[in-house]
């Protein structure tokens, strides 16, 4: 029971942070992810380590795999396991996404805003 309201809750702080006024939308944040991950492969993203990427791939390989931790034909909680897993890496990867898209905006800015040099 603890488990599903912490997904629930997970949930909740992924969909306010992308609703909330002046950050990046969710297709925004969609749309960042190959830059995002471009980036920090290429080590110009210093706001996530590869250890991290390297987590969220595994995450990934976990929901794709035919291998699972609790089976899936277990009632409830063969699902519960991929369903956490799920809502870990969509955390994840919109809020990632989110504070990437925020970098790219300061870096842009960073360059307007800059005094030409002569």
């Amino acid at each position: 029971m603890m488990a599903k309201a912490a997904r629930a809750a997970a949930a909740w702080k992924v969909y306010r942070d992308v609703s909330k006024p002046g950050t990046p939308g969710l297709m925004a944040r969609v749309r960042a992810i190959p830059r995002l991950i471009g980036a920090v492969i290429n080590g110009r993203y210093e706001g996530m380590t590869k250890g991290k990427l390297a987590l969220m791939g595994l995450g990934v390989a976990y929901l794709i795999s035919p291998i699972d931790v609790l089976p899936d034909f277990l009632p409830v909680i063969g699902v519960a396991d991929d369903f956490g897993v799920f809502l870990w890496l969509l955390g994840s990867l919109l809020g990632e996404s989110g504070r990437y898209v925020d970098h790219e905006r300061t870096i842009v800015r960073g360059s307007v805003d800059a005094p030409a040099v002569e």
